[in-house]
């Protein structure tokens, strides 16, 4: 695979894609151009679910997709990557305007874990959806319009020793001096009265756009690479390959930030949902469900950590990855991450299978790792579950960088396991 077009499409990807509503639809839209037809949850499914078929479901901010082989039965097993389509940002409050000494602002909350300081000084867009009285759904995206501001050094004199933002007081974006209100003008942007608007999930977005830099162009900055990264690479490997044994599956989740405790996160229903169903529709029953989920796998692909050069001694001493030197494969003796000898033992053959290079990620004991969604899937499916991800710096920073192969090689070793070799 070529590395810089594969990165050149990741970015295109990330761009499409401010918000999880926006991932999960740019997700769903690649797909059905390709020819899979978008299931309604509320429709009879059974038709739809038959040998050789390639299926996408959208839930919320969350989309499934399946490819099954022609041989498919119900009791087949599942070949499943499960990643998040959310990433850390502020969120806009339901009554959004705010003003201070003539400046106008947004009154935002702070959305799962972000390096709060890398948000400051940058150009920002809004993006989410709006949901009218009537419950019509609108996609929207402001493009630059707002702004955290740092405090001049001036005015303070230790910020480059001391700087601690307020988390309410320090981060409200300026958008203006006068105008619309940000309301009116997303309602606007949506083509709608803001009267009409009744609920919003607006999120705040870095517009500089992802790109190549550094020596040969081999460096990658973008935004939201925790975890668009790891969607983008499960897409163009279901895109790409064709089943082998298995029903290959893209679980790509919401609200992973949070805890994933949502109706479209991994701790909620929709892939148990999503199972029972194809199960139902190919003539099973709970027996053959859990026949297939016992010889299943699921690959919990999240971003991971790269060896920080200037703070090599928050690694742990033994396990120093390097960006470009290949995916990394998870591992926690505390089940933060799910992969265990015989996870590990699979994605050695895989990424044999696939020609790429890996790499071994253990947290220094001194630093607890955070978790993914590989121990939730595990825990409420019972399935088989390994986690792996491609190496960042900067990782929940507004902008994260990688090596552009890294990418490309999650994507052709998710291709081998999808085609469970």
């Amino acid at each position: 695979m070529d590395a810089t077009a594969h990165i050149d499409d990741l970015g295109s990807f990330i761009s499409a894609s401010p918000s999880s509503y926006h991932a999960a639809a740019e997700t769903a839209r690649r797909l059905t151009e390709a020819g899979w037809t978008t299931l309604d949850e509320a429709a009879d499914w059974r038709e739809a679910i038959r040998p050789g078929a390639r299926l996408v479901i959208v839930r919320d901010g969350a989309v499934i997709a399946l490819a099954l082989p022609a041989s498919v039965d119900a009791a087949t097993p599942y070949r499943i990557l499960g990643a998040h389509t959310d990433s850390p940002t502020f969120k806009l409050k339901p009554r959004p305007a705010l003003t201070s000494h003539g400046w106008l602002q947004a009154a935002v909350e702070i959305y799962g874990g972000p390096i709060i300081a890398s948000w400051f000084d940058r150009e920002l867009e809004f993006a989410g959806r709006l949901v009218t009285k009537n419950g019509d759904l609108h996609l929207v995206r402001t493009g630059p319009f707002a702004r955290i501001p740092h405090l001049a050094i001036h005015l303070d004199r230790d910020v480059n020793t001391s700087f601690a933002p307020d988390r309410q007081r320090d981060v409200q974006p300026v958008f203006g001096v006068g105008g619309d209100d940000v309301l009116a003008h997303l309602a606007g942007v949506a083509g709608i009265e803001a009267a009409e608007i009744a609920g919003l999930d607006v999120v705040t977005v870095d517009t500089q756009a992802p790109r190549r830099f550094g020596a040969g162009d081999r460096l990658f900055a973008a935004g939201r690479l925790d975890n668009l990264s790891s969607v983008h690479a499960g897409l163009t490997a279901l895109l790409r390959g064709e089943p082998g044994d298995a029903i290959a599956v893209l679980a790509a989740f919401d609200h992973e930030e949070l805890g994933s405790e949502s109706r479209s996160g991994a701790s909620g229903p929709f892939l148990a949902d999503v199972l029972e169903r194809v199960t139902a529709a190919l003539g099973g029953d709970r027996d053959d469900l859990a026949r297939a989920i016992t010889r299943s796998w699921c690959l919990s692909a999240d971003a991971g950590h790269s060896v920080h050069p200037n703070r090599p001694e928050k690694h742990d001493p033994t396990h120093r990855p390097v960006a470009g030197r290949g995916p990394l494969l998870k591992i926690n003796a505390n089940q933060r991450y799910t992969t265990d000898a015989v996870g590990a033992a699979l994605w050695a053959r895989t990424c044999a299978a696939a020609n790429v290079p890996y790499q071994e990620f253990v947290s220094n004991n001194a630093v607890p790792c955070g978790s993914t969604i590989g121990p939730l899937t595990a825990t409420r499916l019972g399935i088989p579950t390994l986690d792996v991800g491609i190496p960042l710096l900067s990782m929940h920073s507004a902008r994260e960088l990688c090596h552009i192969d890294d990418p490309a090689a999650l994507s052709t070793a998710a291709e081998a396991f999808f085609r469970a070799v």
